[in-house]
This record gives C-alpha cells, sequence and structure tokens, in this order.
C-alpha cells in the first residue's frame, strides 16, 4: 500500500503539490491564529493581575449605605463619603479586624466641614500714583470659581493712601471705653467704628478714618455674606517710597504696633470650608503610608490628644490635625481697581462714607488677580511646629451636606437634582457664632443639602473649637497604584468631571470641573485636614449627635497575600467578605478587580453665571476584572474553535476536489477488485503523507511567520502543528474518502455536475448562477460554510470589544485590556475570513473546471467572456451572501453567549462585517473569473 500512495503522489505531482500547500495553509495558519489567541489571552490576564492592585480590596460600609443606583448597577458614586457621617461602631470595627486574613482595617470617620480663612493678596502698588499726597484706591472684587463659570460681585474695598502721619490704637480691656494711640493719647472707642486709625492733619490734631465693617458685631458676622463685607484700609506712604500700615495689613512684624513693605499688597481673606475626617495614623500607614507623605512638621500621631485651655469664662479646645499640601480647590478673587484722587474719607461720617466713596470719580487703574490655592501654599509655607502654630483655623461652626439626588434618564445618563441655597444660619446666628462671613458660593443652587453639626450643650461653658497643623502631607506622595484599577473611593483622591459634549468642554475652557469649595456643590473635596479616631469623642462631646457613639463613616480592608485579580484571589477576597457581612451586619462592596468607570451626569444651572453642564464622571464599575477575564476566556474558545472548523471546511473542499477529479481512475480499481476499504485507505494515505510532510513545514514556517506578526509561537504549539495537521487532513479526508470507497463503477460515467431538477428555468443570469450553485449542493454548502464560520469569528471578536468597553460601562481597564488584545484577535479573525473567502474562490474554481464543457459551448453560442464573467461574479455573490449573513446569524448567537446580551450595537457591527465579507468574496472570484479566458474551447468542444 505504502508505494502505491508514494506512487499516486509522484504521478500526479502536481495536484499532490496543490493540496500539500492548502494543507499547510490550514496548519500554519491554525498554529499561528491560535497562538495569537493564546498570546491575547495571557496579554489580558497579564494586564488584568498587574492593574488590579489597589489599595484595598473590600469596603465595609455602614448598614443601608447603597443607594438603589449603586446596587442595580453595581456601581459606586464618587465621593462616596462625602453624606455619609458615622454608622459604624468602635466594636464593629474591631469585629473586622479580628476576621482571620484580614491584612489591614483602616477606619475613616467624616466630621464636616470647617470655615477657614485663606488670605489672598492682592498687589495694589501699580495703581498708587506716589505724585499725590492723598489718593484712595477703590477695588471691586468678584468672586470666581468652577473654571471661571461661577462670578460674584462683592461690596467695594478702598484702600486710603497718604503722606500724612498715621496713628494706631491700641485696645487697653481694663478701659474699654477709651483705647491709647501710638501717639500716647487716648481717645473714646467710636460705636460704629470701634477702633480706628486716625490721620495726622498738617495742624497737629487727627482725624479718625472710619472703618464701619471693623466695628461690627462679631455675632453678625456669622450670617453676613463675605460678599457683603466691606473694609476701608489706612496706608501710609513713606517719603523713601515704602508703605506703612498697622500690623497685619502688609506684613508681622513681631509686636509693633505697624509693619512696613516695599510693595502695597492687601491681605483679602477668602473664608474656605475645609473637609475634616478622622483616621486611625498607623492603619493609614500601612494602607497607603500616610507617614511618609508628610513634607512639613511631623506626621500625625494616635497618641495626639485635644487641647483644653480655660480663659477667664471660655474653654478653647485645640484638635490637632495633618493639613494636605494641595487643597484642590478651584477659586479665586479677581478685583477691578479704581484710584479716587480727590477722595478724603479722614473725618468723614460713617454714615455717609460708604455711598460717598462709591460715587466718587476716579481712573481706572488695572486689575488684580488671586489664586485660591496659591494663597493656600503661602500660608503653609510659614511653617509648622511641634506645637502646630501654623495654620490656625476655627471647628465652632461644622456644616454636613447631604446626598446627591439623581434622576436617571433615557440611555443611562443621570441628572443632579438642585438644591435650594442653605439658610445663612447654617454658618451662625448672634447666639451660635461664627468668627468667618459665610462662603459666597453657598449662596448658590447646590446639589446637597446642608445641615450643621449641634454645637456642644448642656454645661455652663460652651467650648471653642479649633484646630492646629502638626503637619503638612502631599497626597501625591501616598504609596501609587496603578491608575486603571484604583477605584475612585480614595480619602485622598480629588475628583473631577470632564465635559461629556462639545459645549461643556468648551465652557470649561478644555480643562476639567473641579470642587469649589463650596460644601453644598456637587463635586467634593477630599479631606484636607486629617485628625486622629481619638480626638472625636471630645470633638463631638456634649452635641448630642448619634455620630459620637458610631463614628465610623468607613471602614477600608486589605486582605493578605492579595496583590491582584486572580481567580483564586477573588475567592479569597469573597470568602472574607463574606465573614466580615456575617460578623458586623454592615454593608460590604467587594472592591478588587474594580476600575473607574465614566458616567454621563448633567449639572444644573447656577445662580452666579454657571450654565447647564453635561459632564463625564468616573464612577467604580465593581467586578470588572471578573467580567474581563470570562469574556476574554470565552472569545478564546470561540475563536479556537471558529479557526479549527474553518480549516477542516477548507481542507475538505480540496480533498473533496482531488477525489472528484479521479474518479474514473477509482472505479477502475473498483473493477479490478480493490475492496472498499482499499479503497479508503489509499486516499486517507495519501493525504495522511502530505498531512505529516504540511506539518513539519508548518514547523519551520510558524516561527518566522509569527516574528514577523508580533505572535508568539512557543516550541510546543509549534511542534503541535504535526498532529494537528495529520488530524486536520484525516477528519477531511474522511467523508471524501468513505464516498470513494462506497462508489460505483456505473457512476464514474456521470457527469460530475448534476441538473437541479426542483429549480425552474433560469431566465436571468443571477437565476442562471443560482441554479448553477444548486447543482453541486454540497460544494456550495461547504464554501458558504468556511466564509460563514470567518464572518462569525470576526463578530465574536466585534462582541469581545463590545464585552471591554460597554458591558463594563467603558472602564479605564476594560479600554487598555481591548487595546492590547484587539490586534491579535482581529488577525485571527480577518485571517479566518480570508481563508473562508479562499474556499469560495476554490468552489468557484472547481465549478468552473467541472463545468468547463458547458462554459465553452455557451461562448461558441455567441457568449462573451465578459458575460461569463459576470456569470460566475454572481454565483461568487450568492455564495458571499448565504455564507457572510448565515456567518453574522451564527456570530450573534455567540455574541449574545459571550456579552450576556444582544444590544443594537452589535446588530450594526455584524452587518458591517457580512458587508465585508460579501466583499472579500467578489474579491476572490475574480482570479476564478479569470481563468475563463484560458479555457480551451475547441478541445472541449471536441471531447464533448
Amino acid at each position: 500500500m505504502f508505494h502505491v500512495i508514494w506512487g499516486q503522489l509522484r504521478g500526479r505531482a502536481g495536484r499532490s503539490v496543490a493540496l500539500l500547500v492548502g494543507v499547510l495553509v490550514a496548519t500554519t495558519g491554525f498554529t499561528v491564529l491560535t497562538g495569537a489567541t493564546t498570546t491575547s489571552r495571557l496579554a489580558v490576564t497579564g494586564t488584568v493581575e498587574r492593574s488590579t492592585r489597589a489599595a484595598y480590596d473590600i469596603l465595609v460600609r455602614p448598614k443601608g449605605s447603597r443607594t438603589p443606583l449603586e446596587a442595580a448597577r453595581g456601581l459606586v458614586r464618587p465621593n462616596y463619603l462625602s453624606d455619609t457621617y458615622g454608622g459604624i461602631t468602635t466594636a464593629q470595627y474591631e469585629r473586622v479586624k479580628a476576621v482571620a486574613g484580614v491584612d489591614v482595617a483602616a477606619p475613616i470617620a467624616m466630621i464636616g466641614y470647617s470655615t477657614s480663612a485663606v488670605p489672598l493678596r492682592l498687589d495694589l502698588s501699580a495703581a498708587v500714583d506716589r505724585s499725590l499726597d492723598r489718593q484712595v484706591i477703590r477695588l471691586d472684587p468678584t468672586y470666581v470659581a468652577e473654571r471661571g463659570l461661577s462670578t460674584a460681585p462683592g461690596k467695594p474695598r478702598y484702600v486710603y493712601v497718604t503722606t500724612h502721619p498715621l496713628i494706631h490704637p491700641v485696645f487697653d480691656p481694663a478701659n474699654p471705653e477709651t483705647a491709647r494711640y501710638s501717639d500716647g493719647r487716648r481717645y473714646p472707642v467710636d460705636d460704629v467704628c470701634g477702633l480706628s486709625a486716625r490721620e495726622v492733619q498738617p495742624d497737629g490734631t487727627s482725624r479718625p478714618i472710619c472703618d464701619p465693617q471693623a466695628g461690627a458685631l462679631i455675632g453678625n458676622r456669622g450670617v453676613l455674606s463675605e460678599r457683603d463685607n466691606w473694609t476701608l484700609v489706612p496706608v501710609r506712604l513713606l517719603p523713601d517710597g515704602r508703605f506703612e500700615a498697622a500690623n497685619g495689613v502688609l506684613a508681622r512684624n513681631g509686636d509693633a504696633p505697624t509693619a512696613t513693605s516695599d510693595r502695597l499688597a492687601l491681605t483679602e481673606p477668602l473664608t474656605v470650608p475645609f473637609l475634616l475626617a478622622a483616621v486611625d495614623p498607623d492603619a493609614e500607614q500601612r494602607l497607603v503610608g500616610l507617614a511618609g507623605s508628610v513634607v512639613d512638621g511631623r506626621p500625625l500621631r494616635a497618641g495626639d490628644t485635644v487641647d483644653e485651655k480655660r480663659l477667664g469664662t471660655a474653654l478653647n479646645r485645640s484638635v490637632p490635625v495633618l493639613a494636605t499640601s494641595r487643597p484642590y480647590l478651584d477659586g479665586a478673587l479677581r478685583a477691578t481697581l479704581t484710584r479716587l484722587p480727590a477722595a478724603r474719607p479722614a473725618g468723614m461720617p460713617a454714615v455717609d462714607m460708604e455711598e460717598t466713596l462709591r460715587r466718587a470719580a476716579g481712573t481706572p487703574a488695572g486689575v488684580v488677580r488671586a489664586e485660591l490655592s496659591d494663597a493656600y501654599r503661602t500660608q503653609l509655607a510659614a511653617g509648622i511646629s511641634e506645637q502646630g502654630r501654623c495654620c490656625f483655623g476655627q471647628l465652632q461652626i461644622i456644616t454636613q451636606p447631604g446626598a446627591v439626588t439623581y434622576d436617571e434618564r433615557p440611555g443611562g445618563e443621570l441628572r443632579a437634582a438642585a438644591v435650594p441655597p442653605a439658610a445663612p444660619e447654617v454658618f451662625g446666628n448672634e447666639r451660635e457664632f461664627s468668627w468667618l462671613p459665610r462662603p459666597w458660593l453657598t449662596e448658590d443652587v447646590g446639589a446637597r443639602p446642608l445641615r450643621r453639626l449641634p454645637l456642644p450643650s448642656g454645661g455652663s461653658i460652651t467650648p471653642f473649637r479649633q484646630w492646629r497643623a502638626v503637619g503638612v502631607f502631599d497626597p501625591e506622595k501616598l504609596t501609587g497604584f496603578s491608575d486603571l484599577g484604583t477605584v475612585p473611593l480614595e480619602t485622598y483622591e480629588p475628583p473631577v468631571a470632564e465635559g461629556a459634549d462639545e459645549r461643556s468642554r468648551a465652557a470649561l475652557g478644555g480643562r476639567p470641573l473641579e470642587p469649589s469649595g463650596n460644601p453644598a456643590g456637587y463635586l467634593s473635596a477630599p479631606p484636607l485636614l486629617l485628625t486622629n479616631l481619638g480626638s472625636v469623642a471630645k470633638l463631638l462631646e456634649g452635641s448630642g449627635t448619634p455620630q459620637r457613639t458610631a463614628p465610623i463613616s468607613a471602614i477600608r480592608v486589605r486582605v493578605a497575600g492579595v496583590n491582584g485579580y486572580t481567580e483564586r484571589s477573588a475567592e479569597r477576597v469573597r470568602l472574607i467578605a463574606e465573614r466580615i457581612a456575617q460578623d458586623s451586619g454592615l454593608d460590604v462592596d467587594i472592591t478588587l478587580g474594580s476600575s473607574p468607570a465614566p458616567r454621563a451626569v448633567e449639572l444644573p444651572a447656577g445662580t452666579f453665571g454657571r450654565p447647564a453642564l453635561r459632564l463625564t464622571e468616573k464612577w467604580s464599575a465593581l467586578g470588572v476584572a471578573s467580567t474581563i477575564t470570562k469574556a476574554v476566556d470565552r472569545k478564546s474558545a470561540a475563536l479556537f474553535v471558529l479557526v479549527l472548523v474553518v480549516c477542516v471546511l477548507f481542507l475538505g473542499n480540496a480533498v473533496s476536489a482531488a477525489v472528484r477529479d479521479r474518479r474514473p481512475e477509482l472505479a477502475v480499481l473498483v473493477c479490478l477488485g480493490w475492496p472498499a476499504r482499499r479503497v479508503g485507505a489509499l486516499i486517507l494515505g495519501e493525504v495522511a503523507a502530505l498531512g505529516l510532510a504540511a506539518g513539519l513545514l508548518s514547523v519551520g514556517l510558524a516561527f518566522p511567520l509569527g516574528a514577523a506578526l508580533d505572535i508568539d509561537v512557543a516550541w510546543p504549539r509549534a511542534l503541535l502543528a504535526v498532529p494537528v495537521a495529520l488530524l486536520l487532513v484525516l477528519v477531511a479526508g474522511l467523508a471524501p474518502a468513505l464516498r470513494a470507497a462506497r462508489t460505483h463503477p456505473a457512476r464514474a460515467l456521470r457527469p460530475p455536475v448534476a441538473t437541479a431538477r426542483w429549480v425552474r428555468r433560469p431566465r436571468t443570469l443571477p437565476g442562471l448562477a443560482m441554479a448553477n450553485l444548486v447543482r453541486t449542493p454540497g460544494r456550495t454548502l461547504l464554501g458558504a460554510g468556511a466564509l460563514a464560520i470567518g464572518v462569525a469569528a470576526l463578530t465574536v471578536v466585534a462582541a469581545a470589544a463590545y464585552a471591554f468597553r460597554g458591558a463594563i460601562v467603558g472602564t479605564l481597564l476594560g479600554d487598555t485590556v481591548s487595546l492590547g488584545v484587539r490586534g491579535a484577535d482581529t488577525l485571527a479573525a480577518v485571517a479566518t475570513v480570508l481563508l473562508g473567502a479562499a474556499a469560495v474562490a476554490d468552489v468557484l474554481y472547481l465549478n468552473i473546471r467541472d463545468r468547463a464543457a458547458e462554459l465553452a459551448t455557451l461562448r461558441a453560442t455567441g457568449w462573451t467572456d465578459a458575460a461569463l464573467g459576470r456569470l460566475i461574479g454572481y454565483e461568487g455573490v450568492l455564495l458571499g451572501v448565504l455564507g457572510a449573513f448565515s456567518g453574522a446569524g451564527l456570530g450573534l448567537g455567540g455574541a449574545a453567549w459571550l456579552v450576556g446580551e444582544l444590544p443594537s450595537a452589535l446588530v450594526s457591527v455584524a452587518a458591517t462585517v457580512a458587508a465585508a465579507g460579501v466583499l472579500a468574496t467578489c474579491l476572490a472570484a475574480i482570479v476564478p473569473a479569470a481563468l475563463l479566458r484560458h479555457l480551451p474551447a475547441a478541445r472541449l468542444l471536441a471531447e464533448e
């Protein structure tokens, strides 16, 4: 038998080589394409494992903290702590820590916003006309926030610049009715102006320079907006060109009553709400390296205590805090300057001063601007001491914003509901006062309701609360984690929102929207002040709030031995999360394998000029890594099977063609007495020999081809080409071998192409093409099936891309993974489509060869080569339509299995892929159609 097989291969060398090439193409394609899918899978799993190491693996929150939106869509909103004030007791925290397998359990207790004064420096030096002996510089301030979209005017401020000497008061508590001035004299304290400076006139007398705002009652200041605050600051222009003013106006100079400076820079305090949170410094150090991020002063310690000092009848409580070096607040103050050369405020009655100065004629003197972030950093630059002498701020009035209410629009877009401005009394009144005016932005429409934490009560003394900074930390120096896997739930990460459409991006100037400093605003800044958990009890003592007994807002848990997402790690985290939920009774979310996921949010317009904006905000999609790994496993399995099937169909067509070509020869062998099993063994032996040779050649071709396509082809996979080639050719040759073994000698005399009895007589060229395809149904279905498999593979790849981008809510991790696998998967799918198109071309070629006599007859009766070419072209188009659209249907079924749904976007993709498949078959039909020109019509007619 071996000699017979070898003789057959040598005797029909052309056919043998053609079949060998077909097996080689299929085997090499299978090896390389399966290598591509394996490479892409390894790339995905590696990317997922590297990119899903986050600060913590489990998020524990109070019972009932999940919003319906979070529960329904597996999302956690950014700033999830911005409206969660307590709810977890210390006992529950201890139970969480005690769960076996918990490496770090870091609690955080959100306290609320306290207002602090940040001094903004406005340089007015260029506005002063040094040739005048007296002048007033008027500042018309404009408060700016939210990328300049929110602006609000304030009352004018005035700086009185005079060359005359100024004397300044020194308050004497023993004699409150009068004040001793720097010239040694005593003057009465004005009921309206309070302790005001006086200008010495040329005749030696002095006149008061009234500043009505400085004399206002402190209790009333708490309910005033900082926009309503107006002042008149007297400054002396010295003969040497320097400026002199009361200590603290231009600069500090120890205990001296006055200070001098080369620049006339007015310090305008801006009231800024700072969010205060309490943490366990040791746990925070283990979680994110908090102590290592301290850039000034010292780290916060668990043993730092609240200092209590009695000053007469007052009790001051000073809370130790760690302040951030980055305020993450978008705000500024812009002032238009006007020089009033004829204004003379000295001696002017208080009741007339504001109106008189407002109406005074002047000339423009420029515009100055100060940024809030710069002013904050300047304030920190003064330095931090062990006792925290810098950056003093009050905690008397603490506000707590509530949750944002969303309306979900069709398509999943969210709309934040507008909330009216908070009542002014939230920031203090005559009985519960604040040293500072309320922030101007709190007068704007907000997105969160504001409430005030109750003040301590029940004792004879109401303590005054304040904070002192023991150190400054830089959030960007904390332990870093991948941007792809970081859940935007972090304590230290500022929320930002990009414009979601061209109008919003243009309004924002191409920059993201950042927190404005309004505690009622949509975007909440991260905690700017951190204290320790031990200070919470003293801070909330006597307030009567339930938060005092259950102060913790959330617990972030890191599981031991988990460094990224793997199936084993995911199972370990799941078991520990279930145990935590069982032992503590709290809401538990697994954040391992999560990733930021953009969500479209519409923000309503504000009253200070900000238009309605469509924003893209990064929420946290839970379980992204699990979805990705399952999707890529399904995709790889689907592509592996589809590539295998299309290779089998391709080879099956080639082997069937070779058997059909030898029908007379096989009939003679049967007539000579060959049994059926011997005839079948002959066919299988020939294809097995060709398969073995093709497999060995494929081993050598796989490596250079893989290198050219940037696909890793390992030795085990390359050597697998030999058994794969044998398996492919045996499976492909089995049906033709059985058919050849069962053939009857008389059948060899029948024409290779039968007449389609059930098809009507064709009257058009497309109808004739359809009839020709029906005459060889097996061959037609085989070619169409090969193309269908390729189109299905390409549709499945598109579904995988959709799974990464759409089914995982467009997460950053999904986007990155899709970029990593798209090239290799698309290459595999496109190559499969090309194999299917080649199978179609092979079918058309075999049809031409088997119907050569018919085609020669048509040419002899007057058919032109162009008409015959169109006939073959129609056959190719019909084959393409049959294969492409059936493959698209098969691919959509696989896509539904892969993604879990069948979105309309995938239907459009499948239709596009099917159209591409039809186009590929049309191009493939050009080669067989071109062979019509070389038909030996005379010889074929003579044989016929």
